[in-house]
């Protein structure tokens, strides 16, 4: 069992954590002016932080596409559903559309050589054919798209701007200030 001592030794706050922290709350900045939810986008945010650009870009992209990947799947299989259920609710039938819905998720995900798009992409599926009101799917789902596009688009920018080096630099210059006072 570790101490405190040993747990305060292992934790810190670094360059990827503070970078994910600001895009994730420019985020939030953007959609409260813009007034809408910044939900997704945060995640967006969030999820495509790397510790540098190439990894940012592998993470986002994963979330991006995934999601772009699931939301159109998802579109095109609940659009099938309410053909046979109007109302929507639950049947038989969105079983077999989920079990074709991964199917070919992976598939796709194969094809667009993006398998790390498979795990978010499969959460806006399951989101979409299970928790999202008929009258709403198409809208919900293009929403998604474009709230997880910002926020990775925000962490692709957060990193550009700030390298590592960059922002080792502004840490180094704010720690400095703070002892000379």
């Amino acid at each position: 069992m570790m101490n405190l001592n040993e747990i305060g030794q292992r934790l810190h706050v670094g360059q990827r954590n503070i970078k994910s922290a600001l895009a994730a709350t420019l985020c939030a900045v953007l959609y409260f002016i813009i007034g809408r939810n910044p939900t997704f986008a945060c995640i967006g945010a969030i999820f495509g932080m790397g510790s540098d650009m190439e990894n940012s870009r592998l993470n986002g992209g994963n979330r991006f596409f995934g999601t772009i990947i699931g939301g159109i799947l998802g579109m095109l299989l609940f659009r099938l559903y309410i053909c046979f259920y109007p109302q929507g609710g639950y049947s038989f039938l969105l079983l077999v559309l989920l079990f074709i819905g991964v199917v070919l998720l992976i598939v796709a995900s194969q094809i667009f050589h993006w398998p790390g798009a498979v795990q978010p992409g499969g959460v806006v599926l399951c989101i979409i054919l299970f928790n999202t009101p008929v009258e709403t799917y198409v809208s919900y789902s293009v929403w998604r798209m474009i709230d997880t596009g910002v926020g990775v688009a925000l962490s692709l920018l957060i990193n550009w701007l700030l390298p590592r080096e960059r922002l080792t630099r502004i840490l180094e210059k704010a720690h400095l200030r703070k002892v000379d006072m």
